[in-house]
């Protein structure tokens, strides 16, 4: 189902991958810096969610500055909460790269501002923790604020997020967390020997369970 989504005055487009059966909890998904929402990556986590009962909305928003991306984010949020076709009980926020830093800034901004569990937890896919070659200079400050839960998926080869780098990071948060690494894998999860198709298999599946079994401790 395609949407405009409000933003300032101007409108985010957007898609909602829609399960047979209504879904309590959704997933919110975009880019990175480059691509839109019909990147190969997104457009296949989005099947996945929804042929598991999960409702996904993903949005493009083009631009490269990380407020702008976060506003854009922050509007698409209040859209979802507030929808009257789909009333969910929380989402996740989900993206790529630079995507992924706009959604760990709307978590952190969200929760300064109230006491809200719409926000039920985090996934990162490629988290540019670094810009290439430039360990010293770590983008970890929104995440050392986050309490909800936060699933990493990375490459083990990504040369914008060294391993050590964002386990020790992880080690610092307060947030309940968990980092899925992706063997051999480069910043656009690319490996070489493997077929896009195959790990976008394992990286769906990764997510999908971490999702069930943070809504299941949720709903007890």
């Amino acid at each position: 189902v395609k949407v405009k989504i409000p933003f300032g005055n101007k409108y985010l487009d957007a898609i909602f991958s829609v399960p047979e059966k209504k879904s309590t909890y959704g997933v919110i998904l975009t880019h990175g810096a480059g691509g839109d929402m019909n990147f190969p990556h997104l457009v296949s986590l989005a099947a996945c969610l929804a042929s598991h009962g999960v409702l996904c909305l993903r949005f493009t928003c083009k631009g490269l500055n990380i407020t702008y991306r976060t506003k854009a984010f922050k509007a698409v949020v209040e859209y979802l909460k507030l929808s009257d076709d789909y009333k969910l009980s929380g989402v996740f926020l989900a993206a790529r790269s630079m995507g992924s830093r706009a959604a760990a800034s709307v978590i952190r901004h969200l929760s300064q501002e109230e006491e809200d569990d719409f926000i039920q937890g985090l996934i990162c896919l490629s988290y540019p923790l670094h810009r290439p070659k430039l360990q010293s200079k770590l983008r970890d400050e929104d995440l050392l604020f986050i309490r909800c839960p936060v699933l990493f998926v990375s490459g083990s080869a990504d040369e914008m997020c060294e391993k050590q780098l964002l386990e020790g990071v992880a080690s610092k948060m307060k947030a309940p967390k968990k980092i899925h690494w992706i063997e051999k894998a480069n910043h656009g999860m690319a490996v070489k020997g493997r077929t896009i198709d195959d790990v976008m298999e394992e990286i769906n599946t990764e997510i999908f369970s971490w999702i069930k079994e943070n809504i299941e401790l949720e709903d007890k």
